[in-house]
């Protein structure tokens, strides 16, 4: 199971929810080729921004490469 780094590229306002650049998340997928963006709609990365920054990622608008940067890590 991979562990995958998360991290904002740019600050962004979307609705009512202020996301800033630099913050960042760990995540582990079920597979070693597994994005973590792409796998279960983002779910994973939505809960943990929402555990550690208690945001809602998905409402944000950030589960994109546009916005995030992601990095295995291990």
């Amino acid at each position: 199971m991979p562990l995958f780094r998360v991290t904002v590229k740019t600050a962004k306002n979307s609705n009512g929810i202020r996301i800033e650049k630099g913050m960042s998340v760990e995540v582990v997928t079920p597979s070693t080729s597994s994005n973590p963006l792409t796998t279960n709609g983002g779910q994973a990365v939505t809960d943990a921004f929402m555990r550690i920054y208690g945001i809602d990622a998905k409402k944000a608008g950030i589960l994109s490469t546009v916005y995030l940067d992601v990095q295995r890590i291990g």
